[in-house]
């Protein structure tokens, strides 16, 4: 579930986006060796993220950019997954785990759980720039590690994951369907205006200027119509929910948890 839903792309015939099931342990923190890319996965990551960099201003919500300040990615190379980890560790008490690709759903959130982000070392090819199926460490890294940095978003993250290795069959799609609509397409009311949180948002190219635009259909935080809320991975998305604060996002999910007997 790094790059979305994995029940999603079960029937895909791209192998990339079939889920996995890892047989050992995954390398974590410090244990996470750097590959010896190509140069031309340095400029795919150089092209990336000076494009989307420079699409944040007055999209991206101010914790991400903060968080995206203080992890310090290189503008012209690819980051290194321990030295990611490090950060993390130093920001929320999280660490980074390399793994080969989309995970089951399960594995997942167990990673998750144990506030571990696993993520993928390598970077999409040339041909999928603006979009690619499949997960990829731009995806993974620029966009889902800076929001970890922030403590309250870290638990939440944390406490989604918990609820959904206690959760059973139509529950655990529900959490999907709000990692879908918070982790992933997440925006927020801000001062200045509504801003995006949601890492699938946020590394796309197309969908943070979709996502802010008239066409798609802003809706208030509702943990149970989120809960119930169906989505396609297959195009833009035309309906998104937008949260107040971080607090609401996270007494909102404890309090619908809870009701479903999956919290604390």
């Amino acid at each position: 579930m790094n790059r979305d839903d994995s029940s999603a792309y079960e029937s895909s015939t791209d192998p990339r986006c079939v889920p996995i099931r890892l047989d050992g342990q995954a390398p974590e923190g410090a244990a996470i060796p750097y590959p010896d890319y190509p140069t031309a996965d340095h400029a795919t990551w150089s092209k990336l993220y000076a494009r989307q960099r420079a699409r944040l201003s007055g999209r991206a919500c101010r914790e991400f950019l903060e968080g995206l300040e203080a992890m310090g990615f290189p503008e012209d190379r690819i980051p290194s997954l321990s030295s990611s980890s490090r950060v993390l560790e130093a920001a929320a008490g999280w660490k980074v785990a390399r793994v080969p690709g989309l995970l089951h759903e399960e594995q997942f959130f167990a990673f998750l759980a144990r506030r571990v982000f696993p993520s993928t070392d390598y970077i999409r090819p040339p041909e999928e720039m603006d979009y690619t199926p499949a997960p990829d460490l731009f995806h993974d890294v620029f966009a889902h590690l800076p929001m970890i940095t922030h403590p309250g978003f870290a638990d939440f993250y944390q406490n989604m994951g918990r609820c959904a290795l206690a959760a059973r069959g139509a529950d655990r799609r529900r959490i999907e369907r709000f990692y879908w609509f918070t982790v992933e397409f997440g925006m927020i009311e801000t001062s200045e205006g509504i801003r995006v949180y949601g890492n699938g948002i946020l590394s796309s190219y197309a969908e943070i200027e979709h996502a802010l635009g008239a066409h798609v259909v802003k809706l208030p935080f509702d943990p149970d119509r989120i809960a119930e809320q169906e989505y396609d991975v297959s195009h833009l998305q035309p309906v998104l929910f937008v949260i107040e604060s971080f607090e609401q996002l996270t007494q909102g999910f404890e309090a619908w948890a809870r009701k479903r007997g999956l919290g604390r």
